[in-house]
């Protein structure tokens, strides 16, 4: 298996660094220069005999690191030995939408439900065929606002999760409880806000003012929170834009509190760093990605045996034990003890959806208003 990667944050999505010249060559190298046109007709399942046997031939992935790491991958690999597996990640679906466009090829790129409408409005993916997903019927999340479009599914959820507080507990030992701390003046310096893509620093500064439906607010609202963002960009140390970011601004001392998700503070948790993580007072913002096929997928019957393979319990367990929230019920028995509650897909009953906002150019315009107000 041969890849280009980068980071993941939460979004989690999360999942998001920027791809670095290296990372761009080596997407561009990936790229085949098979059809100069895709398809929108929906990827239909190999038949059952088919679908049994290894895979051949190649298979290129795209998706956030965390989804193609060799704990997710060597155990598909050794499934189909005679599969030439290509793997290249990215920053954000927007990001990977626009490499798309532009020319790379992919048979299967990960969708997050709050980032898709740039790959559906150039026509980047294939509706599935659910048939051929094995555990499609007891997966988490998969009636979902975003998981169809125009009555179509777009995606297979494999991994979620929820978005609060993080702080350090010896640095902070009274703790924090809200998306406000984050702004508190005793953390001035020395906070931390996800600024790889507008809506989670938006969404969770809405609902520290007070707005209860962030994916939702009109232009007033959002004028409110850009202008508060705005005002209080000198609160904020970093910006971060993956998981190894914000470790390492915890690690170095940096920062003591920021955004942030269950699976990042598993991450910091392994590595010996004392960091805790909490469900905000104002709600907690939950994500949800999967794998789809894209218009130009060449391998379908591989790209639907990788999908089922991430789907399965034993897949799914490794996303549990890491920290992240399984889409596949079945998984949570092969789950430690230690992360089988935040593993558990009720965790997020009650959170806040990420989904696409009707206003969101606006969005992206007020954080990169934001992000150049440092």
């Amino acid at each position: 298996m041969t890849s280009e990667s980068s980071p993941r944050g939460p979004a989690t999505g999360g999942l998001r660094s920027l791809l670095g010249a290296a990372v761009l060559a080596g997407a561009l190298a990936l790229a085949a220069c098979g059809s100069d046109g895709g398809t929108t007709d929906q990827a239909t399942a190999p038949e059952a005999a088919a679908a049994d046997q290894p895979s051949t031939g190649t298979l290129r992935v795209f998706a956030y690191e965390d989804s193609v790491t060799p704990e997710m991958m060597d155990p598909y690999q050794e499934q189909n030995p005679d599969l030439n597996i290509k793997t290249a990640t990215f920053d954000s679906d927007s990001e990977a939408a626009a490499k798309l466009a532009g020319g790379f090829e992919a048979d299967v790129v990960e969708v997050c439900l709050d980032e898709a409408e740039p790959l559906l409005r150039r026509d980047l993916l294939r509706p599935l065929d659910t048939a051929g997903v094995t555990d499609w019927d007891q997966i988490a999340f998969h009636d979902s606002e975003g998981v169809k479009s125009d009555g179509q599914t777009i995606m297979v959820p494999l991994s979620a999760g929820p978005l609060g507080v993080l702080y350090n507990s010896e640095e902070v030992p009274e703790g924090i409880d809200s998306y406000a701390d984050l702004y508190d003046p005793r953390f001035a310096g020395n906070a931390a806000i996800e600024g790889d893509y507008a809506l989670p620093a938006i969404a969770e500064t809405a609902l520290a003012l007070g707005i209860e439906d962030p994916m939702n607010m009109d232009q007033e609202e959002l004028s409110k929170v850009s202008d508060y963002m705005d005002e209080h960009r000198a609160q904020f140390r970093s910006l971060w834009r993956s998981d190894s970011d914000l470790v390492n601004l915890f690690k170095s001392g940096e920062v003591v509190v920021s955004d942030g998700s269950t699976a990042q503070a598993e991450r910091m948790k392994q590595a010996g760093l004392p960091v805790e993580w909490v469900e905000p007072t104002e709600g907690t913002i939950s994500w949800v990605c999967g794998f789809g096929i894209t218009s130009k997928a060449q391998n379908i019957q591989a790209a639907y045996r990788l999908i089922n393979w991430q789907a399965s319990p034993r897949a799914q367990a490794i996303r549990g034990k890491n920290g992240y929230v399984v889409t596949n019920p079945e998984a949570l028995p092969l789950v430690p003890d230690a992360q089988r509650k935040t593993a558990d897909p009720s965790a997020l009953d009650q959170a806040i959806p990420e989904t696409y906002p009707p206003i969101y150019d606006q969005w992206v315009r007020a954080f990169e208003q934001f992000q150049a107000s440092g």
